[in-house]
Formats: structure tokens, C-alpha cells, sequence
């Protein structure tokens, strides 16, 4: 079948590989499963729901909630009239939900719990085009989502044919509110042919099929995830969500996953807890484990380093390498990173240890995906986002900016025609923000992002990004915002990684207070000292970060100081340490 609309997807599913398991989640501690079959006869009951509730062609139904079953039967099932879905994070503010609600005019809302449906409910007072909020658990008072598919009421499926024939490929599929770093939210608009033609475009790429498993953590209401969730169902991938983000652990020995997609920030803990286990072992072990690290974190694709190297890496394989393979389910035959830069020390050493890193690039706006590393070696390079995908064109403006067109790029920002304009130039070439370049000629190679560049007092430009990225290797910085804007040099703010500092402190002898105290402890200052200093080395004298505070609060959504997308505000965090960063540039 061919798959024009997203809603394809399912009968493609069912005529292609049936599954006994399109989507399952854990309910009371058990894994419980829905077969392609069942998804089909559940989203169309919906569809018919919905059309009994007076929903039509480009009306609004928010979805607010972490990754389950119901998430995709909501969504599935409004595709069919040509309904929107409007996915939000069940992170952002109730003045940001309020915002969105007017701004996209939704007319209902599902929320997945008790503590959500308070919060919207907040949220919508005074709201006249909200019609209904519905719930995915069972919640006193309220209505359950089982009650719109309760209202097809045996109905004929075949009802729903027109309506699916109205929806056209160009048709607007999802409205996505991107958090941004200032103001307020914009909704992208990406119609059913942005995304299809992006999953339809990195297919080739995908090392599974319908025999296989994946692992879905990341946010459904984030285009990655989504797309990915897309790509999953076109190959028959079956898809297990994970219960939440501090289950994953769990959940991947559980499942024998042998795809999910990951964030950089998450693999760096994957890494830094490996890491923290080979600390806690003695003798003999603990330097075979550092000696297999050593040898992963050399590991180059583009070169064999010859016979000796790839027999000692043979032996780590089989000694130390099998237990990190284990931690992660037993089966990985890939995992995606994307949303920022990966450390390139991670791709080699999970490369060496037989776990492929397919680091990619791409933006809300752009469905996501641009370029992508792959599989195959020849057209993998480590600390590049890969090549292009097929069908997306790249070129770069005067500064460097990379500018992408294609099927790809979104319809515009919704109810924002002159940001639209700004975004998208005539002949259809998008500004993604980002400075970049090609490796060999086709590895794409993120350098920056072009606002959060800036310039010192002695007009020396500074990427703090690729600094930052480069800082975070240590394992005592846990988060760190490099700053200087219109200063003599750079400097910058540091949450130390406490637990790290603990354990260094234990094995030095320090007595470990609190950490607000080991924040302005000597020893520990000098510690960081010779940690930045180390990192400084990688970076020309003027980009160096001659001074440094250490904060006590770690960054994040809650705070103000992160985006949901896990970006650094940085206006709101040199506002909120505006006397720490005024003490590090006193004379």
C-alpha cells in the first residue's frame, strides 16, 4: 500500500507485517500489547468518536502527556478527519498551555493524569473554544478517552472513507510549539508529506525491520520521537514505551531492544555510570576495564589502526565490552543521538564496544531529520551529523548559516506570516540558525549556533557551544554556560557533578561537608582548576575561559533555565547569576 497520509500507516502495517505487538506499555507491572489489528479497529472506533463529537477538517485537539498507547490512538485517529494535533510537554507552564490553546484555537484536550488535568484546568479558565478535556487514566469526574470510542457505538467504518479521501498530502498534520529561548511559543506547522517524505527518506538507513524491537523514552510531543515513532510503524518495528526516563535502566533489560533514539545528555550518564562501576572495582579488573576504555575512546571508523589494535579490541569485546552491551538489553544494533552535539569520545568508545552511535541532525522545522550518520562506515565520521538524507538540499549563507530546502521543510509558523517570511526565503531555502560545514565534502559538521555566538571586547568571535560540549567531558561538570559577551575573555558558570566531587574527595582524604560548603572549598576550586585548564588546551588563547563560578543548583525546565527541548536559556541564567558572573570580571 502506498503510504500518502500518515493514518496509512496502519493498514500498511496490516497488510505488510501484521504484528502481534504494534505498540505495548507496562499496566500494573505487566508489559501488555496491541496487535496492528487491534490498533486499526481502536483508531477507527475513535475516528468515528470524533466525527460524532462534531470535530471536521483542520479543527484542534491538543494532546498532552508522556509516551503510551493512548497517545498514538489519539493522534491516528483525529488524522483521519484531517484533524490537527497539537502535542505539548507535560513540562511547560500552565501560562504556556494558556497560550497555545488561544493561539492554535484547540477544541479538546486529552491529558494523561490527574496532575495535568489540574493543571489544564487552570489553564483553560475562560477558554470559550475548548469543548471537553479528556483523560487517559481513569480520573474521578472526568471524562475517559474509552468514551469517544465508546461513541462510534458500532457504527460502519466505511462512514470514515470520505473524510480520509479529503485529506490530501499537503494537508496540515501537526501544529508543534517550539519553547524557543525567549518568547513566546510558535507553533510549526508540518503537513503529512514533511513527515512522510522524512521517514520514507532514512528508511534505507534503519538496521531493523518488522522482526524487530524498539525502545521509545523521548518525548512523542517532540517531532524526533514522533518521526522516529512514524519510521518504526512504516518498517513494522514493534514499539515498547518506556515507563519513564529513570525506569530506562530497567526497562532495556526488560525489552532486548535493538533501536531507540537518545539525547546526547542521556548517553553521557550511560557513560558516566559505566564509568563509575569500573571506578568500584579492584585489581586485576579495574585496569582490565580502564585498559578496554583506553582502547575504545582511540577507536577510529575511517581507519583500521591495524592487526594488533583489532586484536586487543577482540579481547575487550569479549572481557569488558559484552557487560555494556548487557546494560543496554543485550541486542542494540543502533543507537540515533540527536537534539545537540554528541561528544565524540562517546561514538568512538560505544562504536568500539560494538554499539553503533548514528549521530543526526535536524530541526522541528524541518521534520526533523537533515543528515544522518549511517550504519556502514564509509558513510559514518564521528563528530559530524553525517551525510544528507535523500531529497534535502544544503547550502550555507555569507556567515556560514546553513540553509536547507525540500520536502522537509515546514508550511511556516502558524498565525505568523512575517516570521514565516523571515524563516523561509522565496525560493524555499529555510535558516536553520546553525553554522556549519562539509567534512570530505559530504559529512555535515555543526560549528555553532548562529545567535548563541558571541563577541568579546577584544572582537574575537567565541562558539561557546563546541566549548561547552567539550567541558562536559569531564565528569565533575554536570551542566556549564560559557559567557563574554562584550568582555575582555570568557568565563564561565559551572554545576558541578556532586556525586563525582564526593567520590574525588573521599578517595583524596577531604572531609565532605555539604555541598554549598565544597563549593567554596580550596582544594575542590583547584581540582576544577586543573580540570579546565586541561580542557582550555583544545581551544585558541582568546576562546579560553579564564574564570569560573561553581553554582549549587542544578538547571531545568521547573527553574526557567532550560527549554523543554533541554537548551540553555541563557538570558534567564546570566540574569539569575548576574552577581557571580560581575565577581568573576571585577578588576
Amino acid at each position: 500500500m502506498n503510504v500518502t497520509r500518515v493514518f496509512d500507516l496502519i493498514p500498511h502495517q496490516l497488510e505488510s507485517f501484521p504484528q502481534d505487538v504494534m505498540f505495548s506499555m507496562k499496566v500494573n507491572g505487566e508489559w501488555k500489547g496491541h496487535s496492528t489489528k487491534e490498533v486499526k479497529k481502536i483508531v477507527d472506533e475513535l475516528g468515528l468518536g470524533f466525527l460524532k463529537l462534531g470535530l471536521k477538517k483542520d479543527d484542534k485537539v491538543a494532546i498532552i502527556s508522556a509516551n503510551r498507547i493512548e497517545w498514538n490512538l489519539i493522534d491516528y485517529g483525529v488524522q483521519q478527519l484531517g484533524v490537527v494535533s497539537v502535542p505539548m510537554y507535560p513540562t511547560i507552564t500552565e501560562e504556556d498551555y494558556r497560550y497555545i490553546f488561544q493561539d492554535a484555537g484547540v477544541k479538546i484536550v486529552f491529558v494523561s493524569n490527574d496532575e495535568l488535568y489540574q493543571k489544564v484546568s487552570r489553564a483553560i479558565e475562560g477558554i470559550s473554544s475548548i469543548q471537553a478535556v479528556y483523560s487517559f487514566e481513569h480520573i474521578s469526574g472526568v471524562k475517559h478517552w474509552t468514551e469517544v470510542q465508546q461513541l462510534a457505538n458500532g457504527g460502519n467504518v466505511a462512514d470514515l472513507e470520505p473524510y480520509k479521501a479529503a485529506v490530501k498530502p499537503e494537508d496540515l498534520l501537526t501544529l508543534i510549539y517550539t519553547s524557543g529561548t525567549t518568547g513566546n511559543p510558535k507553533g510549526v506547522m508540518l503537513t503529512h508529506n514533511n513527515l512522510i517524505s522524512n521517514f520514507k527518506s532514512c528508511a534505507p538507513y534503519m538496521p531493523v525491520d518488522h522482526n524487530h524491537r524498539a525502545l521509545s523514552f523521548l518525548p512523542l510531543c517532540h517531532v524526533y520521537e514522533r518521526m522516529l515513532n512514524y519510521l518504526y510503524a512504516f518498517c513494522g518495528v514493534s514499539i515498547y514505551y518506556a515507563e519513564s526516563i529513570d525506569t530506562i535502566s530497567d526497562n532495556l533489560k526488560e525489552v532486548h531492544p535493538h533501536i531507540f533514539v537518545s539525547v546526547p545528555r542521556l548517553l553521557e550518564k550511560v557513560f558516566d555510570k559505566i564509568n563509575a562501576k569500573g571506578e568500584e572495582l579492584t585489581g586485576i579488573k579495574k585496569k582490565l576495564f580502564f585498559w578496554a576504555k583506553n582502547l575504545g575512546l582511540r577507536y577510529d571508523l575511517s581507519n583500521s589502526l591495524g592487526f594488533w589494535y583489532n586484536l586487543q579490541l577482540k579481547i575487550a569485546n569479549k572481557l569488558i565490552f559484552n557487560k555494556w552491551r548487557e546494560a543496554l538489553g543485550g541486542e542494540v544494533r543502533a543507537v540515533v543521538s540527536g537534539g545537540a552535539a554528541l561528544q565524540p569520545r562517546l561514538a568512538r568508545v560505544f562504536w568500539a564496544a560494538r554499539i553503533p552511535i548514528l549521530e543526526g541532525y535536524g530541526l522541528t522545522e524541518t521534520s526533523p531529520v537533515i543528515a544522518v550518520n549511517r550504519c556502514q562506515m564509509e558513510d559514518n565520521r564521528v563528530g559530524t551529523v553525517g551525510p544528507l538524507i535523500e531529497g534535502v538540499e544544503v547550502k550555507f549563507a555569507e556567515d556560514g548559516e546553513i540553509l536547507t530546502r525540500g520536502p522537509h521543510v515546514m508550511k511556516g509558523y502558524y498565525n505568523k506570516p512575517d516570521l514565516t517570511k523571515e524563516a523561509i526565503t522565496a525560493d524555499g531555502w529555510f535558516h536553520t540558525g546553525d553554522i556549519g560545514e562539509f567534512v570530505e565534502g559530504r559529512f555535515l559538521k555543526i560549528t555553532d549556533r548562529k545567535k548563541e555566538m558571541f563577541k568579546t571586547s577584544g572582537g574575537k568571535y567565541v562558539a561557546p557551544q563546541s566549548m561547552e560540549n567539550k567541558f562536559k567531558e569531564s565528569r565533575y561538570i554536570e551542566q556549564v554556560m560559557v559567557l563574554g559577551d562584550g568582555r575582555k575573555f570568557p568565563s564561565a558558570l559551572i554545576v558541578p557533578s556532586f556525586d563525582s566531587v564526593k567520590s574525588w574527595c573521599g578517595i583524596k582524604g577531604i572531609p565532605y561537608t555539604t555541598d554549598e560548603e565544597m563549593i567554596k572549598n580550596p582544594k575542590v576550586l583547584e581540582k576544577f582548576q586543573r580540570e579546565m585548564d586541561e580542557y582550555n588546551e583544545h581551544f585558541a588563547q582568546y576562546e579560553r575561559v579564564k574564570k569560573f563560578a561553581l553554582l549549587l543548583k542544578l538547571w531545568s525546565i521547573e527553574g526557567g533555565e532550560l527549554t523543554a527541548k533541554l537548551s540553555l536559556k541563557r538570558k534567564v541564567i546570566l540574569e539569575k547569576y548576574k552577581d557571580q558572573v560581575e565577581e568573576m570580571y571585577k578588576e
